[in-house]
């Protein structure tokens, strides 16, 4: 009966060809097909038409394959698979967490020159009008306040804190804490 099985090759290509009209997913079928046969061959009653048995075997075999394809959504560039991806939290939510424990250890006017131009987006000018004194003198404790933060937070360059979502967040945070 082995012997039988490549007698109705070019049966089963035809008929898996004429199912998915692609010669490279045909040629996979009929391969799959006669796999399953193969070792299943102990399950085929004697007697019986074999080559009904493979063509049900195929055809039972397309259609698990296309209820499995079918639910499928083809993305070759990966956009829709980069959109649904999370990003992880716990990071951005620790380096907030060492954030506002560093801005709490700087001088009350280090953190106000700083929540004003780093925060608030205040020119160096508006935010020396505020706290009344010179532009020189702001911009002195703005760079010793990042430069003090990076030393805290461990950074390589100070030019890194700046006016980003996660030091606005631990700014905003700060004088919350501080009008309490």
């Amino acid at each position: 009966m082995r012997d039988q099985l490549a007698a109705f090759l070019p049966h089963l290509r035809a008929f898996a060809l004429h199912l998915t009209r692609d010669p490279v997913r045909s040629d996979d079928l009929v391969q799959s097909t006669l796999l399953r046969a193969w070792t299943n061959l102990d399950h085929f009653q004697h007697g019986t038409n074999l080559e009904a048995w493979l063509f049900t075997i195929l055809r039972n075999g397309f259609y698990s394959e296309h209820r499995k394809y079918r639910q499928e959504v083809e993305d070759p560039d990966s956009g829709f698979a980069r959109r649904l991806m999370v990003q992880p939290e716990q990071e951005s939510r620790l380096m907030l967490q060492d954030l506002r424990k560093a801005l709490a250890h700087l001088s009350p006017e280090q953190h106000q020159a700083l929540l004003l131009v780093a925060e608030q987006g205040k020119s160096y000018e508006d935010a020396a009008a505020l706290c009344g004194v010179a532009v020189g003198t702001l911009k002195s404790r703005v760079n010793r306040a990042r430069t003090q933060l990076a030393e805290m937070l461990q950074m390589e360059n100070r030019h890194d804190l700046g006016p980003d979502r996660l030091m606005q967040a631990a700014l905003q945070h700060s004088k919350v804490v501080a009008a309490i």
